[in-house]
């Protein structure tokens, strides 16, 4: 663009990157500025104990949000009251959804109960494990625990959205349209929309973080709720309520945009299997 000549404030912001923020002089012939993005996205893998290594974990920053219907659309009597929450500390989620090949991994190993879920034909390998359980997801993060030394869990529901907002504030963490092909549901433009997507087939969102929008439902560390009237502010899991329900998030393959939105939030049965609910793992990082 063409500018007078003069000392012009330059803010540079890009998914996954610190933000830079300068002031660059121009005079009256054109001004190439170049500007060096620092990434703030860590990854790591744990080592199993058999061979091999654990899930791929994303560190997610502390930080604060606005948990609940903040986007005003589409908003149900669970999804308020809106509260802030307070992520005082970093920890790690897993950037895909457990695999049919990490589970797998599991039940080699002794672990996961022996138990090995149907793929319904859609192949394994890379493809969420689905027809898990709460109580499932539960021996697959005590095995991990045992297995690499380190505290593997469920994410708490307030940390899952955090992390599937990702400093978004819209219905979805790219904006309140469902868009084409940005993620794995009935009526999203993807290719899969009648069965799982392998992980990763989408964009991640500006934590890295991969299919927290649609694919599978997620079950999250939390206790049944119909609303967030004294819901914990620190990020910490609700462990009060009807615990014989545990909270799903994220949306699945087989549903409509509307269960994809950061905010949705619903309860089923800890023995509940279903082809559309799976999890990915969170785990606690020492200060």
């Amino acid at each position: 663009m063409r500018l007078e000549p003069g000392e012009y404030r330059v803010r540079v912001s890009a998914s996954g990157y610190e933000i830079f923020e300068g002031t660059v002089r121009h005079g009256t012939e054109p001004t190439r500025y170049r500007v060096e993005l620092v990434s703030f996205l860590q990854s790591f893998t744990d080592r199993l104990g058999s061979g091999g290594n654990g899930p791929e974990m994303m560190v997610i920053p502390p930080g604060r949000f606005l948990m609940g219907c903040v986007s005003g659309m589409n908003c149900r009597s669970d999804e308020k009251p809106i509260h802030e929450v307070s992520i005082v500390q970093s920890f790690a989620l897993s950037k895909f959804e457990v695999t049919f090949a990490q589970w797998d991994t599991c039940v080699v190993d002794g672990g996961c109960n022996g138990y090995r879920p149907d793929d319904l034909g859609w192949e394994r390998g890379s493809r969420p494990v689905v027809r898990v359980s709460w109580e499932d997801a539960q021996t697959y993060v005590s095995w991990l625990s045992r297995s690499t030394g380190e505290n593997y869990r469920l994410p708490s529901e307030s940390e899952w959205e955090y992390a599937a907002r990702a400093g978004s504030t819209t219905q979805y963490n790219w904006g309140n349209d469902i868009s084409r092909n940005r993620a794995n549901c009935n009526g999203c433009g993807s290719q899969w929309n009648r069965q799982t997507a392998p992980v990763g087939s989408f964009t991640a969102n500006a934590f890295g973080l991969h299919d927290m929008h649609g694919n599978v439902f997620e079950w999250v560390q939390d206790c049944g709720n119909l609303s967030y009237a004294g819901a914990p502010t620190d990020g910490s899991a609700w462990v009060h309520g009807n615990c014989d329900i545990r909270v799903l998030r994220g949306g699945s393959w087989s549903g409509s945009s509307r269960p994809l939105r950061a905010a949705y939030r619903f309860g089923l049965t800890a023995d509940y299997r279903s082809f559309e609910f799976g999890f990915r793992v969170a785990r606690t990082l020492t200060p």
